[in-house]
């Protein structure tokens, strides 16, 4: 004969079912962090209404990329004439002659800086001149000097005769002739090639594009130039167009303007 089980206690029963709720929630639980971890499904692993139609959600576009801005050129080379002689921006080599081929500056003033012979040159250029000639007197030890400066035609035509100095222009083809040119050297010392080497050189090729001049015959453009290093002759086109050439590091006027070399 069986015997009977005891009758389980209330207590045991509210137990028991306290015990299944919770191990349906945590079930619950589990299933919605499943859920989140695949793709965004529900519990019952159909999509939820953010992702209707699939179990992965839709990958979003990445935005568009955009091409940087093109450097826009805004210097406008056409400002001044590069033919007309009375122009700062005049160009002079071996091919490309003063028109008239003697002309004479209106406006040449002497330019009270020292000098070997007296300097002549254009009032804008005279200027410009003084200014960087008590800028450089600034550096320690530092004193410049004009060597030379305007030349008229006739002088050109002396110092040109056969034509057998590499350094000497035609006549009519001389930047001297435009009253916008300087050979310069120091006071009492360096003169002609030696600024190549001197402090003094190295700071006029350095800062002279602040006050409007540029080196005209740079050692390494002989080709485009027509002549040789001169790294004493320093040709006044501007403080704007020297800024330019600068900032573009192009070092001659037949390369800026596009020119056929001279050389």
């Amino acid at each position: 004969m069986s015997e009977t089980p005891p009758p389980v206690s209330r207590r045991v029963r509210r137990n028991r079912t306290i015990l299944v709720a919770g191990i349906l929630v945590v079930a619950l639980i589990v299933a919605l962090v499943v859920g989140l971890l695949s793709g965004g499904a529900g519990p019952s692993g159909e999509p939820t209404a953010s992702t209707p139609g699939s179990t992965r959600p839709t990958p979003r576009a990445a935005p568009p990329t955009s091409e940087p801005p093109a450097s826009i050129d805004t210097f406008d080379k056409t400002a001044r004439s590069i033919d007309d002689p009375a122009s700062i921006w005049v160009v002079v080599n071996r091919l490309r002659a003063l028109n008239p081929i003697d002309y004479m500056p209106d406006d040449l003033v002497e330019v009270p800086v020292e000098h070997t012979w007296e300097p002549l040159m254009r009032q804008e250029a005279a200027d410009a001149v003084v200014a960087m000639f008590e800028a450089a007197s600034a550096e320690p030890g530092f004193a410049l000097a004009s060597n030379s400066a305007f030349r008229d035609y006739e002088t050109q035509v002396e110092l040109y005769g056969d034509g057998s100095d590499p350094t000497t222009a035609p006549p009519g083809h001389s930047e001297h002739q435009t009253g916008l040119t300087i050979d310069i050297g120091t006071v009492g010392g360096c003169s002609f090639e030696c600024l190549e080497t001197s402090p003094e050189g190295a700071w006029l090729r350095d800062n002279g594009y602040r006050f409007g001049f540029i080196l005209r015959y740079p050692a390494d453009k002989v080709d485009v130039t027509g002549y040789p290093p001169e790294p004493w002759h320093f040709r006044y086109i501007g403080v704007d167009l020297a800024t330019e050439m600068h900032e573009q590091g192009i070092t001659t006027l037949e390369e800026f303007f596009g020119l056929p070399a001279a050389g």
